[in-house]
């Protein structure tokens, strides 16, 4: 029976240390929770502070990129424009279509010559340099020509025009003066 009390105590002792280890591992776990729930928080927070700033650094590289994308885009195209009109300006002048800068030449020595032929004549001549500059005015133009060497149409229309007033008398015109040229 000994043995039978020796063994109980010693069931009541490991049973009572089992208990008391079974409490304390129990009040461990209790404190880790409440620690890691402490200690959460502020690891949560300091995690969102760093994602907060990973973000902005990400946008931040993202927007350069963009921007440098976009100028990459920018100068492309403005090459490629430039190309373009390049290869227009070659077809039009290998077609004999005159340049703008052809025109603004040729209204300007129009002018010139305008402006000689006054001189010479001792009149002012009927195209004046606004008509010339533009194709329309240039072409509804009239500069009366010597009744001599003036050319008439080779047929009359087939419709009769309306009777017109008769005309008046065309004053003479005086032969150009002969040119001296410097040689």
């Amino acid at each position: 029976m000994a043995k039978k009390l020796k063994s109980l105590s010693n069931d009541t002792k490991l049973s009572s240390t089992i208990r008391e280890s079974a409490q304390q591992i129990w009040l461990a776990g209790l404190g880790a929770f409440a620690k890691a729930q402490e200690e959460g928080n502020k690891v949560f927070d300091a995690l969102v502070r760093e994602g907060e700033s990973i973000q902005s650094k990400t946008r931040r590289v993202a927007e350069d990129k963009v921007t440098e994308m976009a100028a990459k885009a920018t100068g492309t195209w403005d090459k490629l424009e430039q190309v373009f009109e390049n290869r227009v300006a070659k077809s039009l002048h290998s077609l004999g279509v005159p340049t703008k800068g052809d025109i603004e030449s040729l209204t300007k020595r129009v002018a010139q010559l305008t402006a000689e032929v006054e001189k010479l004549n001792g009149a002012p001549a009927k195209v004046t340099v606004s008509a010339a500059a533009k194709p329309k005015a240039a072409r509804k133009a009239v500069v009366k020509a010597d009744p001599k060497t003036a050319v008439k149409p080779a047929a009359k229309p087939a419709v009769k025009a309306a009777p017109k007033a008769a005309p008046k008398a065309a004053p003479k015109a005086t032969p150009p003066a002969p040119v001296e040229t410097e040689a």
